[in-house]
Order: C-alpha cells, then sequence, then structure tokens
C-alpha cells in the first residue's frame, strides 16, 4: 500500500539469507501522526481570539481557495460531472461524500469528516465550502452536522 520502503539490507555473520531493512515512506509519515489535531485546534483558537468572526471566515475561505488551487483537478464537463468530481475530492480528503439530489440543488454528504477534530468551529468548514465552490464554479453553502459524528453537509446551487 506504500507504507513502508525498502531500503536495505543487512548481512549478518554466517550462513543464512540477509535480512531486508524496511523504514516507513516519507508520505505515510503523516498518517500516523497525532499532532496535526492538536496543533490545528490550537491555531484556530488563535485566530479567533486576534481576528474578528468575519476576518477568521475570509480567512478559511482564503485557505479554501488555495487548496483548491493545490487539490483541485481541472475538473471539466456539466455541473453533475464537477459535482461528482468535488465529491471524489472530498472523499480523497477523508470525507466519503456522495451526492444527493434535492428540489433546486444538488448536496454532497459526507458519512464523516476529514477535520472532525476541529469542526466545532465553523470556520474551519468554510475552507471546505469554498474549496468546493471554487471546484465546481458555482456558490456551495456549508450545512455540515456538528453534532456527537460531525459529518459533512454542502449545498450547490443549481438554480438562479
Amino acid at each position: 500500500d506504500g507504507l513502508v520502503a525498502q531500503v536495505g539490507v543487512r548481512r549478518s555473520p554466517g550462513a543464512g539469507k540477509p535480512a531486508t531493512l524496511y523504514e516507513l515512506h516519507p508520505d505515510a509519515e503523516p498518517l500516523f501522526s497525532r499532532a496535526y489535531a492538536p496543533v490545528l485546534r490550537a491555531m484556530l483558537d488563535v485566530i479567533a481570539e486576534r481576528m474578528t468572526p468575519d476576518a477568521a471566515a475570509s480567512l478559511m475561505r482564503d485557505v479554501g481557495r488555495r487548496l483548491a488551487a493545490q487539490l483541485g483537478r481541472d475538473v471539466t464537463g456539466g455541473l453533475h460531472a464537477r459535482v461528482h468530481a468535488a465529491a471524489a475530492l472530498l472523499s480523497a480528503l477523508g470525507g466519503e461524500a456522495y451526492v444527493e439530489k434535492g428540489d433546486d440543488r444538488l448536496q454532497l454528504r459526507g458519512y464523516g469528516c476529514p477535520l472532525s477534530a476541529v469542526t466545532a468551529r465553523a470556520e474551519v468548514c468554510r475552507a471546505v465550502e469554498a474549496l468546493l465552490s471554487e471546484v465546481i464554479g458555482t456558490t456551495v453553502r456549508e450545512h455540515c452536522d456538528r453534532g456527537d459524528r460531525p459529518r459533512c453537509c454542502f449545498h450547490v446551487e443549481t438554480a438562479a
């Protein structure tokens, strides 16, 4: 699965096959880190203390736009294709998203939330809202469930 990499062999004295040496692949190290959630939570707390709510929300939208530039694949096609591509991107980030059709909109719903450790702060969902808006190319509004088991929900406007 790409989590480990062979880094060499170790030869021991005597007969026998040399031992293969492995280590954690650099791309896999973040999977085992426990630092991301507390650092992100502390950073969001500092942002909330130092900025007005409007400025913090604007900052998070800028973060979402930057994420879209970094992660958003060149999505083409009609609205439905772009929404499905955005759902795939949200799933790749850990949101396990699917698309639901409503009366006048499409919804991106998640079975979970990739940022559940920090979604008590709604500002974080603004970053994802902006990411999805950029990828889809239309207005997306956050309607996430921040209960005991946070779940993503974003409404994609389809009517003018």
